[in-house]
Protein backbone atom coordinates (compact mmCIF):
# COMPACT_ATOMS: atom_id res chain seq x y z
CA UNK A 1 0.00 0.00 0.00
CA UNK A 2 1.63 3.49 -0.89
CA UNK A 3 1.38 5.55 2.01
CA UNK A 4 0.26 9.27 1.35
CA UNK A 5 1.54 12.38 3.12
CA UNK A 6 -1.44 14.95 3.69
CA UNK A 7 -0.57 18.18 1.59
CA UNK A 8 0.45 20.39 4.31
CA UNK A 9 3.21 17.53 5.44
CA UNK A 10 4.80 17.56 2.30
CA UNK A 11 4.59 20.82 2.02
CA UNK A 12 6.87 21.13 5.45
CA UNK A 13 9.07 18.42 4.26
CA UNK A 14 10.12 20.28 1.07
CA UNK A 15 10.78 23.36 2.83
CA UNK A 16 13.30 21.45 5.30
CA UNK A 17 14.73 20.01 2.53
CA UNK A 18 14.96 23.72 0.58
CA UNK A 19 16.81 25.01 3.47
CA UNK A 20 18.78 22.39 4.10
CA UNK A 21 20.18 22.95 0.63
CA UNK A 22 20.67 26.52 1.53
CA UNK A 23 22.74 25.46 4.49
CA UNK A 24 25.09 23.66 2.32
CA UNK A 25 28.47 26.53 2.10
CA UNK A 26 28.64 27.41 -1.41
CA UNK A 27 32.72 25.96 -2.63
CA UNK A 28 34.40 28.97 -3.73
CA UNK A 29 35.44 29.79 -7.45
CA UNK A 30 39.12 29.90 -7.51
CA UNK A 31 41.21 29.99 -10.64
CA UNK A 32 44.70 30.80 -11.81
CA UNK A 33 44.81 32.33 -15.71
CA UNK A 34 47.87 33.39 -17.88
CA UNK A 35 47.99 37.00 -18.69
CA UNK A 36 50.88 37.78 -20.55
CA UNK A 37 54.61 36.11 -19.62
CA UNK A 38 54.74 34.65 -16.18
CA UNK A 39 52.34 36.56 -15.31
CA UNK A 40 49.06 34.72 -13.66
CA UNK A 41 45.60 36.18 -12.55
CA UNK A 42 44.19 34.45 -9.42
CA UNK A 43 41.06 34.73 -8.64
CA UNK A 44 38.80 33.90 -5.22
CA UNK A 45 35.38 34.28 -6.32
CA UNK A 46 34.63 37.61 -6.77
CA UNK A 47 38.38 39.23 -5.58
CA UNK A 48 41.42 38.79 -8.02
CA UNK A 49 44.74 38.85 -7.38
CA UNK A 50 47.99 38.92 -9.77
CA UNK A 51 51.30 36.67 -9.23
CA UNK A 52 54.61 36.09 -11.50
CA UNK A 53 56.50 33.39 -11.75
CA UNK A 54 60.53 33.11 -11.80
CA UNK A 55 63.01 31.30 -11.87
CA UNK A 56 64.25 32.39 -8.42
CA UNK A 57 60.83 32.44 -7.07
CA UNK A 58 57.29 34.08 -6.94
CA UNK A 59 56.55 37.91 -6.45
CA UNK A 60 52.58 37.65 -5.69
CA UNK A 61 50.16 39.94 -4.62
CA UNK A 62 46.97 40.02 -2.32
CA UNK A 63 46.46 36.56 -0.56
CA UNK A 64 42.24 38.12 -0.31
CA UNK A 65 42.12 35.89 2.91
CA UNK A 66 43.60 32.84 4.44
CA UNK A 67 41.85 30.45 2.86
CA UNK A 68 42.62 31.14 -0.05
CA UNK A 69 46.15 32.03 0.48
CA UNK A 70 46.96 28.79 1.32
CA UNK A 71 44.73 26.69 -2.05
CA UNK A 72 47.15 29.61 -3.94
CA UNK A 73 49.94 28.75 -2.43
CA UNK A 74 49.57 25.19 -2.70
CA UNK A 75 48.58 25.70 -6.46
CA UNK A 76 52.27 27.69 -7.06
CA UNK A 77 53.93 24.72 -5.26
CA UNK A 78 52.39 21.80 -7.64
CA UNK A 79 52.20 23.81 -10.97
CA UNK A 80 55.94 25.86 -10.45
CA UNK A 81 57.74 24.19 -7.92
CA UNK A 82 58.42 27.90 -6.73
CA UNK A 83 58.27 29.56 -3.10
CA UNK A 84 57.03 32.95 -2.82
CA UNK A 85 59.89 35.10 -2.05
CA UNK A 86 57.84 38.52 -2.28
CA UNK A 87 54.32 39.21 -0.90
CA UNK A 88 52.94 42.82 -2.09
CA UNK A 89 49.73 44.86 -0.79
CA UNK A 90 47.74 46.65 -2.70
CA UNK A 91 46.52 48.48 0.08
CA UNK A 92 45.10 47.74 3.88
CA UNK A 93 41.45 46.70 2.86
CA UNK A 94 41.31 43.34 4.61
CA UNK A 95 39.04 42.42 1.86
CA UNK A 96 42.03 41.84 -0.37
CA UNK A 97 45.24 41.09 2.47
CA UNK A 98 43.86 38.99 4.55
CA UNK A 99 45.98 35.65 5.24
CA UNK A 100 49.86 37.06 4.41
CA UNK A 101 50.86 34.83 7.17
CA UNK A 102 50.34 32.21 4.86
CA UNK A 103 53.52 33.10 3.00
CA UNK A 104 55.49 34.81 5.81
CA UNK A 105 57.19 31.29 5.62
CA UNK A 106 59.38 32.19 2.80
CA UNK A 107 58.23 35.76 1.55
CA UNK A 108 59.18 39.28 2.09
CA UNK A 109 56.42 41.41 2.68
CA UNK A 110 56.12 45.00 1.15
CA UNK A 111 53.58 47.66 1.05
CA UNK A 112 52.95 51.71 1.33
CA UNK A 113 54.28 52.82 4.09
CA UNK A 114 51.12 54.37 5.65
CA UNK A 115 49.00 50.93 4.87
CA UNK A 116 51.88 49.15 7.12
CA UNK A 117 50.74 52.03 9.55
CA UNK A 118 46.31 50.83 9.34
CA UNK A 119 47.62 47.15 9.23
CA UNK A 120 48.80 47.78 12.56
CA UNK A 121 46.49 50.28 13.91
CA UNK A 122 43.30 47.74 12.98
CA UNK A 123 44.95 44.73 13.80
CA UNK A 124 44.10 43.24 10.02
CA UNK A 125 44.37 39.74 9.74
CA UNK A 126 47.51 39.42 8.44
CA UNK A 127 51.29 39.33 8.22
CA UNK A 128 52.39 42.73 9.13
CA UNK A 129 54.57 44.15 6.19
CA UNK A 130 58.72 44.24 6.35
CA UNK A 131 59.30 46.38 3.84
CA UNK A 132 57.86 49.86 2.99
CA UNK A 133 57.90 52.69 1.01
CA UNK A 134 56.76 55.93 0.45
CA UNK A 135 56.55 57.10 -3.08
CA UNK A 136 57.91 54.00 -5.60
CA UNK A 137 60.11 51.22 -5.00
CA UNK A 138 60.83 48.23 -7.77
CA UNK A 139 61.13 44.02 -7.21
CA UNK A 140 63.34 42.57 -9.27
CA UNK A 141 63.14 38.38 -8.88
CA UNK A 142 64.39 36.19 -11.23
CA UNK A 143 64.59 38.44 -14.32
CA UNK A 144 61.50 39.96 -13.47
CA UNK A 145 60.68 43.62 -12.61
CA UNK A 146 57.50 44.90 -10.75
CA UNK A 147 57.31 48.53 -10.22
CA UNK A 148 55.79 49.71 -6.79
CA UNK A 149 54.03 53.49 -7.48
CA UNK A 150 51.78 55.56 -5.09
CA UNK A 151 50.07 58.11 -7.05
CA UNK A 152 48.39 59.75 -4.25
CA UNK A 153 44.98 58.98 -2.10
CA UNK A 154 41.80 57.67 -3.39
CA UNK A 155 40.02 54.64 -2.65
CA UNK A 156 42.13 54.81 0.34
CA UNK A 157 45.47 56.66 1.94
CA UNK A 158 47.46 53.97 1.07
CA UNK A 159 46.79 52.11 -2.53
CA UNK A 160 48.93 51.50 -4.97
CA UNK A 161 49.81 50.49 -7.98
CA UNK A 162 51.33 47.64 -9.44
CA UNK A 163 53.46 47.63 -13.06
CA UNK A 164 54.53 44.91 -14.89
CA UNK A 165 56.98 46.76 -17.34
CA UNK A 166 57.88 43.84 -19.68
CA UNK A 167 54.34 42.25 -19.74
CA UNK A 168 52.93 46.06 -20.35
CA UNK A 169 50.82 45.08 -17.40
CA UNK A 170 48.93 47.15 -14.58
CA UNK A 171 47.39 46.15 -11.20
CA UNK A 172 45.08 48.24 -9.47
CA UNK A 173 42.79 47.22 -7.14
CA UNK A 174 39.46 49.01 -6.15
CA UNK A 175 39.75 52.51 -6.99
CA UNK A 176 39.93 51.89 -11.28
CA UNK A 177 36.53 49.89 -11.46
CA UNK A 178 36.61 48.50 -15.24
CA UNK A 179 33.04 49.82 -16.48
CA UNK A 180 31.75 49.59 -13.38
CA UNK A 181 30.65 52.06 -10.89
CA UNK A 182 32.56 52.83 -7.57
CA UNK A 183 31.94 50.79 -4.74
CA UNK A 184 29.06 52.13 -2.82
CA UNK A 185 28.85 55.61 -0.74
CA UNK A 186 33.07 55.74 -1.70
CA UNK A 187 33.79 54.61 1.96
CA UNK A 188 37.41 55.44 3.30
CA UNK A 189 37.60 57.56 0.42
CA UNK A 190 39.01 60.83 -1.02
CA UNK A 191 37.60 62.40 -3.81
CA UNK A 192 39.81 64.92 -5.22
CA UNK A 193 42.55 63.08 -5.08
CA UNK A 194 41.16 59.95 -6.28
CA UNK A 195 40.53 62.15 -9.57
CA UNK A 196 44.12 63.22 -9.56
CA UNK A 197 45.52 60.13 -8.81
CA UNK A 198 44.05 58.59 -12.45
CA UNK A 199 45.33 61.22 -13.86
CA UNK A 200 48.60 59.86 -12.97
CA UNK A 201 47.62 56.60 -13.75
CA UNK A 202 47.00 57.89 -17.21
CA UNK A 203 50.11 59.19 -18.01
CA UNK A 204 51.75 55.50 -17.01
CA UNK A 205 53.08 53.29 -19.67
CA UNK A 206 50.78 49.86 -19.88
CA UNK A 207 48.44 48.31 -22.38
CA UNK A 208 46.23 46.23 -19.98
CA UNK A 209 44.39 46.80 -17.02
CA UNK A 210 44.15 44.66 -14.25
CA UNK A 211 41.17 44.95 -11.77
CA UNK A 212 41.31 43.67 -8.05
CA UNK A 213 37.54 42.73 -9.08
CA UNK A 214 35.76 42.19 -12.27
CA UNK A 215 36.93 41.91 -16.32
CA UNK A 216 40.32 42.67 -17.48
CA UNK A 217 40.15 46.56 -19.52
CA UNK A 218 42.53 48.83 -20.93
CA UNK A 219 44.21 51.95 -20.45
CA UNK A 220 41.34 53.67 -21.26
CA UNK A 221 39.42 52.63 -18.99
CA UNK A 222 41.46 54.83 -16.46
CA UNK A 223 40.39 57.74 -18.73
CA UNK A 224 36.34 56.31 -18.93
CA UNK A 225 36.43 56.36 -14.88
CA UNK A 226 37.73 59.46 -14.83
CA UNK A 227 35.39 61.27 -16.80
CA UNK A 228 32.29 59.28 -14.33
CA UNK A 229 34.12 60.67 -11.09
CA UNK A 230 34.31 64.25 -12.39
CA UNK A 231 30.73 64.46 -14.51
CA UNK A 232 29.25 62.79 -10.94
CA UNK A 233 31.22 65.48 -8.88
CA UNK A 234 29.90 68.24 -11.27
CA UNK A 235 26.50 67.09 -11.44
CA UNK A 236 26.04 66.50 -7.83
CA UNK A 237 27.78 70.04 -6.56
CA UNK A 238 25.40 72.00 -9.03
CA UNK A 239 22.20 70.46 -7.61
CA UNK A 240 24.00 71.06 -4.11
CA UNK A 241 24.50 74.81 -4.98
CA UNK A 242 20.74 74.91 -5.70
CA UNK A 243 19.59 74.39 -2.11
CA UNK A 244 18.85 70.53 -2.64
CA UNK A 245 18.90 67.99 -0.16
CA UNK A 246 20.51 64.86 -0.39
CA UNK A 247 17.19 62.72 -0.74
CA UNK A 248 16.21 65.16 -3.58
CA UNK A 249 19.63 64.68 -5.36
CA UNK A 250 19.20 60.94 -5.36
CA UNK A 251 16.27 61.22 -7.08
CA UNK A 252 17.55 64.22 -9.70
CA UNK A 253 21.28 62.45 -10.71
CA UNK A 254 20.67 59.69 -13.10
CA UNK A 255 24.07 59.53 -15.10
CA UNK A 256 22.21 57.73 -17.62
CA UNK A 257 25.66 57.35 -20.06
CA UNK A 258 26.85 55.29 -17.59
CA UNK A 259 23.64 52.91 -17.53
CA UNK A 260 24.87 49.98 -19.00
CA UNK A 261 27.70 49.72 -16.35
CA UNK A 262 27.98 47.12 -14.08
CA UNK A 263 26.33 48.21 -10.36
CA UNK A 264 24.74 50.95 -11.78
CA UNK A 265 21.20 50.01 -10.40
CA UNK A 266 22.74 48.70 -7.11
CA UNK A 267 24.84 51.62 -6.34
CA UNK A 268 24.31 54.78 -8.21
CA UNK A 269 22.19 56.19 -5.30
CA UNK A 270 24.88 55.18 -2.98
CA UNK A 271 27.66 57.24 -5.27
CA UNK A 272 25.54 59.87 -5.22
CA UNK A 273 25.14 60.28 -1.60
CA UNK A 274 28.85 59.55 -1.08
CA UNK A 275 29.51 62.85 -3.62
CA UNK A 276 27.05 64.90 -1.95
CA UNK A 277 29.00 64.15 1.44
CA UNK A 278 31.97 65.13 -0.24
CA UNK A 279 31.18 68.31 -1.52
CA UNK A 280 29.27 69.43 1.51
CA UNK A 281 32.49 69.28 3.11
CA UNK A 282 34.70 71.11 0.50
CA UNK A 283 32.03 74.26 -0.30
CA UNK A 284 30.83 76.92 2.09
CA UNK A 285 28.17 78.44 0.59
CA UNK A 286 26.59 81.87 1.42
Amino acid sequence: MTKRFPATVAAALAAVAALATQAQPQAPVREITKLAGEVYRFRNNNHYSVFAVTPAGVIATDPINAEAARWLKDEIRKRFAQPVRYLVYSHDHADHIAGGEVFADTAVVAAHANAKRTIVAEKRPTAVPQVTFASEMSIELGGTVVELAYVGRNHSDNSIVMRFPKERLLFAVDFIPVESLAFRDFPDAYIQDWIDSLQRVEAMDFDVLVPGHGPLGRKEHVRMFREYMEELRDEVLRHAREGKSVDEVKQLVKMPKYATWTNYEQWLTLNVEGMYRHVQMHRRPN
